[in-house]
């Protein structure tokens, strides 16, 4: 069983808070909108670090990560991008993605706004950290802590940090 941190759409804002609630992970995962390379070197410092940029994220974020990231834990298939929809209005080419490539959890960022459900489109569960950053109109910034096993993703917990 691995802790996992989940956040997105930091957009160069790493505050102590953040961190703090990461510290206990055994990796964090950037779900894009990272929005400076300190940011991505801060949170390697924590835990190792999987990520995707962005569509705010320059040359120096695009060339260290990718914009799909496909990876096995724990058994569980994941797939992370950072443009992804939401049922049932998926990015143009995601559905087809996630009926093609069938994941156990579905992971992207962009829209600041916090989802955690079971899809049946592709029978998976569907994450979005919402936003956390300083940027844009939510009111709360959030994150997530989830432990993944073979058995799936347990103990789901959203972190609230208010402005």
């Amino acid at each position: 069983m691995k802790r996992i941190g989940l956040l997105s759409d930091t957009h160069s804002f790493l505050d102590e808070r953040v961190k703090k609630h990461l510290k206990n992970c055994d990796e964090i995962w950037h779900a894009g909108d990272i929005g400076n390379i300190g940011v991505t070197d801060e949170l390697s410092t924590i835990a190792p670090l999987r990520a995707v940029y962005g569509n705010i994220d320059g040359t120096e974020l695009r060339t260290a990560f990718c914009e799909n990231l496909h990876f096995t834990m724990e058994g569980l298939r994941i797939f992370m991008t950072h443009i992804g929809g939401r049922p049932p209005r998926f990015a143009p080419g995601i559905l087809a993605e996630l009926k093609a490539t069938k994941p156990d959890v579905f992971i992207c960022g962009h829209s600041h706004i916090l989802l955690a459900q079971f899809c049946p489109s592709f029978d998976g569960l569907h994450l979005n950290p919402g936003a956390a950053g300083i940027y844009g109109m939510h009111q709360v910034r959030t994150l997530m802590r989830f432990d993944i096993s073979q058995s799936g993703v347990s103990n789901l917990e959203v972190v609230e940090i208010k402005k």
